[in-house]
This record gives C-alpha cells, sequence and structure tokens, in this order.
C-alpha cells in the first residue's frame, strides 16, 4: 500500500511518542515515572510507574558501559578498536552478549545479500564518520587503495567459532544496524528480572514496550521534526526507526551505507519496524534501506513503514497503525 505524505488537518495534539530519526518522546499511558540519560552517544528514557531504584539504575548503567566496552568504536581502549588495530590480526573472544548479536547479523547479511554487514566500519570511516568523528571523506587515493586491497565481508574475512571471532588483517567492525536495538532488549532484561513489568524504554527511535495497554507512537516526518506521518499502536513489542537525517554530515554523506558498494542509500529516507525485539526491528529497520521487505519477509517476522525520498511511503498490511494522507 501506497501513500503521499501531507500534513494530517486533525492532528492537533501529537501521540504520546514521536519516534523517527530524530525524536521527541512523551510519557506512556501507564507509566508516571522517568529516568532519563544518556549514553552511547545518544539520549535514553526509560518511563516505569515507580521510580526506579538507585541500585537498578546503576545496574543498567554498568550493563551499558560494558556493551559499549566491547563494541564501540569511537573508543580506542574497546575489544572492536582493538581487532581494527591489529596489523596481522589474530583470536579475540567476545562476551557471551556476542552469540545472539552475530547470529542475528549472520541472518541479516544472507537475507540482504550483504547489504548489512556488521565489517561496514571501514566504509563509515572513509566517508569520514571515523573515530574523531572528522566527518571528511578521505581523499581518493586512501579510497583508492582501500579498493585495490579489497572491501571486507563478513562472511569471508570472519571465522567464528561461538564466542571467538578469528580474523588475517585489520577490520573495523560496526554493530550500529543493531546494537542499539540488542541493547535495548538487555536493558529490558533487567528490568523484567527486577520484577518490573509495565515500562517504556525509549533509546533515541529504539522503543521497546512491555505492558498491556498499547500506546499511540507519532512516526516522526524524516525531513520536518513538527510533522509526523503517521501513527503506531504499540503493545508489548518493539518499535525502531531509522533515517537519512539523523547522522548526515555532507551532501547525500549519511550512516546508513550499502555493505556491497560502500554508498549511502538514496531512494529511501525513513523506516520504521515493528517486531518482537527491538534488535531485529533495529536490524531490519535498516535492512530496508537496500531489501524489499517481501524477501526480509521470507526470513523474518516483522511490520513496516517505509517513506521514500519522493515522499511516497508504503504500509504493511500488518502495521497496527497507519499514515496520515
Amino acid at each position: 500500500m501506497h501513500h503521499h505524505i501531507t500534513r494530517h488537518p486533525g492532528e492537533g495534539s501529537r501521540p504520546t511518542t514521536a519516534v523517527g530519526p530524530e525524536v521527541e518522546a512523551g510519557r506512556p499511558d501507564a507509566g508516571g515515572c522517568r529516568f532519563a540519560f544518556d549514553a552511547i552517544g545518544t539520549g535514553w528514557q526509560i518511563d516505569t510507574d515507580e521510580p526506579l531504584s538507585g541500585s537498578l539504575r546503576r545496574r543498567v548503567l554498568d550493563r551499558i558501559r560494558r556493551f559499549d566496552a566491547t563494541y564501540s568504536r569511537f573508543r580506542p581502549d574497546s575489544l572492536v578498536s582493538r581487532i581494527a588495530a591489529a596489523p596481522a590480526g589474530g583470536r579475540f573472544e567476545f562476551p557471551e552478549d556476542s552469540l545472539a548479536l552475530f547470529d542475528l547479523y549472520d541472518r541479516l547479511a544472507t537475507a540482504t545479500g550483504g547489504a548489512v554487514d556488521p565489517l561496514v566500519g571501514r566504509e563509515l570511516e572513509l566517508l569520514g564518520y571515523d573515530a574523531s568523528y572528522s566527518l571528511t571523506p578521505a581523499p581518493q587515493t586512501v579510497r583508492a587503495q582501500e579498493r585495490a586491497r579489497g572491501r571486507a565481508i563478513w562472511a569471508a574475512d570472519i571465522v567464528r567459532d561461538g564466542r571467538t571471532l578469528v580474523t588475517q588483517r585489520p577490520v573495523v567492525i560496526d554493530v550500529g544496524a543493531v546494537g542499539k536495538g540488542y541493547l535495548v532488549d538487555i536493558v529490558s532484561a533487567i528490568l523484567r528480572d527486577a520484577g518490573i513489568t509495565r515500562f517504556v524504554i525509549d533509546a533515541s527511535g529504539d522503543l521497546r514496550h512491555a505492558g498491556d495497554r498499547a500506546i499511540r507512537v507519532g512516526l516522526e516526518h524524516p525531513f520536518d521534526p513538527q510533522l509526523v506521518v503517521g501513527v503506531a499502536h504499540l503493545r508489548g513489542r518493539a518499535l525502531c526507526a531509522s533515517g537519512v537525517r539523523a547522522r548526515a554530515w555532507g551532501d547525500g554523506l549519511h550512516h546508513l551505507l550499502d555493505a556491497r558498494t560502500g554508498r549511502p542509500a538514496r531512494k529511501v529516507a525513513a523506516t520504521w519496524v515493528v517486531a518482537d525485539s527491538a534488535a531485529l526491528a533495529d536490524g531490519l529497520a535498516t535492512a530496508l534501506f537496500f531489501t524489499e521487505a517481501r524477501r526480509l519477509a521470507q526470513t523474518f517476522d516483522f511490520a513496516h513503514v517505509r517513506m521514500y525520498a519522493s515522499g511516497h511511503a508504503e504500509i504493511s498490511r500488518n502495521f497496527d497503525g497507519g499514515l496520515f494522507t
């Protein structure tokens, strides 16, 4: 189903949450207490009925810090930075959480024909999205040298044995397509372990809801944060959004790269995906920039909205919500 998006004249007040490449979030219908903080370079909000205890807050923050210490390519002391700096490669042991994370990447790489690949990190660096945030693309000579060396591919340049990764040369792992959603799932499990059954976690566009009462989520226009293009009703699932405006630094330069070509997406402007886990919703929100939904649906269970740069949008039949036309 395709729509052309215009402002909806009857939408006088914004829904509970607006989620898109940039997010303006409100409290969930069921919650009255908010724990807000910054982590992994973005803003987080956890809304619950009762305040989180100090010990539970510390547990959440410590878990996020440990995840960041492993997977952040912006920290020189992280595990993935050590892998990127190893001149001849090596054997590297990841924590237990890597099993499900890398399993999902295996499936996404296969389903997208290699468009979603965690070794896209070097391509991002060459475009300027590097550890120092230079936001300046590398000279053509450097990029030509990289092309001559051959693009690193997850399926070919990594040997994975459970939690152990074996590399033969420096490779730059970037888990940006899945990592934030996966971390939302980890925080969700911490809350459930503490006996909290109703909450909304909002990590700047990656949402996870728990509880009996659905919340209304506005789908923020990818080019105008004052507008919403539609609404989703979210209950007991995750909703993740991705868009070209969220991390853009030049003409046509943004973080959503096709790993097969190293080039930023052009045709699609924004995506929203609902799935049972935030990791899956996050990964599919990226995959939809490069792969048709019907192909992804052969492997994964999800609902989606996809908005094109032309202003047209599609919505899957199983999406609980609608677009304003």
